[in-house]
């Protein structure tokens, strides 16, 4: 009786701890030209065709002064031939307060990426400067 009540459970504890299909794989990086402990995450899709969830994490100089932020674009980057090379701006028809993120970078295998990253409100007077990054899967 007792296996009978468990089995369910122990069904539904799998399926959501099993790793969702298709949804890729993520990366994390560092910046080597930036402040000490800035980073940079994002999510290669399955296909290797598109790049989300792209994430800043570190600081940056905001209206003259240096604030810690983590924040990334909501759109997604395409990836052409192991190469990444474009720029978002949120809300998209833009404006003095527009978020711009722009990615560039080339995937060398499976397991190393790099490039670089700047992300600015120029409005604000906000601005990471031109970043370098270099990224592998997470947990590699």
């Amino acid at each position: 009786m007792l296996r009978l009540l468990l089995f369910p459970l122990l069904l539904a504890v799998a399926v959501v701890a099993a790793p969702p299909k298709g949804k890729g794989t993520q990366w994390q990086g560092t910046i080597s030209n930036g402040m000490k402990g800035d980073k940079l995450s994002f999510v290669v899709s399955a296909d290797g065709k598109r790049i989300s969830q792209l994430t800043f994490s570190g600081y940056w100089r905001c209206g003259g002064k240096l604030e810690q932020t983590t924040v990334g674009p909501d759109g997604s980057f395409t990836v052409q031939n192991g190469q990444v090379k474009g720029a978002l701006v949120e809300p998209p028809q833009g404006g003095s307060t527009a978020w711009r993120y722009d990615l560039q970078g080339r995937f060398t295998g499976k397991t190393v990426a790099q490039g670089t990253f700047r992300m600015n409100i120029n409005g604000l007077g906000c601005d990471t400067h031109l970043l370098q990054w270099k990224a592998a899967p997470a947990g590699r």
